[in-house]
């Protein structure tokens, strides 16, 4: 098992860490300006279209689909730079949820609605959503999804709500892959199906953006009422009963991103722990010389490489085995990652004191997408049931 750098993503990685420095940090405080200045939290800054731009020219974009070249492995150390400022990866195309929707329409598509929406996601001129979870049910399995899918001649009629959409109020959003239930009578894992609804089509409604922590999202997190949605069944994706194969192939490499994102997160996090413990003095004394202090950052280092390693695992076994192959690493290392970034952010929280939980410093969002992640594409608990019945199924007898 081979989990070091190659040389092509080590080219790209040197060339990120430069696109980084010089576009990406200097634009941080930009982004958020020109937001605030708009008045409205899901405003498109000028400047993130100064950033694909450049990240294009630099031949940064679209790192994180394999058929563009690059492996899981190869991407992870990528994501990584990536996640450390939370505006880059939407400067190279390689944000949440538009990757994995785009990796859902690569695989499961035709070539009419890769030409309508996946060639324009790719090149970054709109946005995109998944729409699956439901205020209504438990939607950390998939089967209890309700929203319904009825049939109607060539036509699908959506009947329910949404919520958690992430990026469906990003301004320039068109397109939304909903996940609802086509046939009751069905087996549970075939009763549901994804179709492709415009952001447009009447009785789509949003009824609001859901707020993290008190942060709305730039994307922003929407629930949805769907009230007699109208869609050709041209625009499904797949075959009638797919949909929780399609949930599941979708999920995949998305847990995974979110946790090489993390990585790059928690890093930036203890960098700006130890700054500030150098540059704080207090009864005569620096930050960084109290023991506590140091144990922090000691700890912090060695749970950041565990989880690296673990990553790094988990995208090399998903590269040489296939993901199904790899979920109980992919479910290990969504557990462990959150868990590790909200210790980490949590202790340089505590740093900076009465600064580490204002907008002024980024540990507060860097903490609230930390703690959401623990949610976000499954629950812990979701996962440690995965992991638990894996290995239970290496010891029991067989049947």
């Amino acid at each position: 098992m081979d989990l070091g750098i190659s040389s092509r993503a080590d080219e790209l990685r040197e060339r990120l860490l430069a696109f980084m420095d010089e576009c990406v940090l200097p634009a941080e405080r930009t982004f958020e300006e020109q937001i605030a200045e708009s008045g409205d939290p899901h405003h498109h800054p000028a400047v993130m279209e100064d950033l694909k731009r450049e990240a294009k020219s630099r031949g940064l974009w679209n790192l994180f689909l394999p058929d563009e070249g690059l492996s899981n492995l190869e991407y992870a150390y990528l994501a990584e730079i990536m996640g450390r400022v939370r505006i880059a990866s939407e400067a190279c195309n390689c944000n949440a949820p538009d990757t994995g929707n785009m990796e859902t329409l690569a695989r499961f598509a035709d070539l009419k609605q890769k030409e309508r929406w996946l060639k324009p996601l790719l090149d970054g001129e709109i946005r995109s959503g998944f729409a699956m979870t439901e205020p209504g049910v438990a939607s950390s399995d998939a089967t209890n999804i309700e929203l319904s899918i009825r049939s109607d001649g060539d036509e699908y009629v959506l009947e329910g709500r949404k919520w958690w959409t992430t990026n469906a109020l990003h301004p320039n959003c068109r397109i939304l892959l909903v996940m609802g239930k086509s046939d009751p009578n069905e087996a549970p894992h075939r009763r549901h199906s994804v179709v492709l609804v415009p952001i447009d089509t009447p009785g789509l409604n949003i009824v609001r953006s859901l707020p993290v922590f008190g942060f709305q999202d730039q994307g922003g997190h929407a629930e949805i009422e769907f009230d007699s949605v109208r869609v050709p069944k041209s625009y499904r994706l797949a075959e009638q009963g797919d949909g929780f194969r399609i949930g599941q192939a979708r999920l995949g490499p998305g847990r995974i991103h979110h946790c090489m994102r993390l990585i790059g997160s928690t890093e930036r996090a203890l960098e700006l722990l130890c700054r500030r413990a150098l540059d704080r003095t207090t009864f005569g004394e620096r930050l960084a010389e109290r023991d506590n202090i140091r144990d922090w950052i000691a700890d912090a280092r060695i749970e950041i490489e565990m989880v690296r390693l673990l990553c790094l695992k988990a995208a090399w076994k998903m590269d040489n085995f296939g993901n199904k192959e790899a979920r109980v690493e992919i479910s290990a290392v969504k557990i462990a990652a959150a868990r590790m970034a909200t210790t980490v952010i949590d202790r340089a929280i505590q740093v900076h004191g009465g600064g580490g939980v204002s907008s002024d410093v980024p540990l507060s969002r860097m903490y609230a997408y930390a703690r959401t992640i623990r949610l976000a594409d499954g629950p812990d608990e979701v996962h440690r049931r995965t992991i638990a019945s894996q290995e239970l199924r290496r010891w029991a007898p067989a049947k």
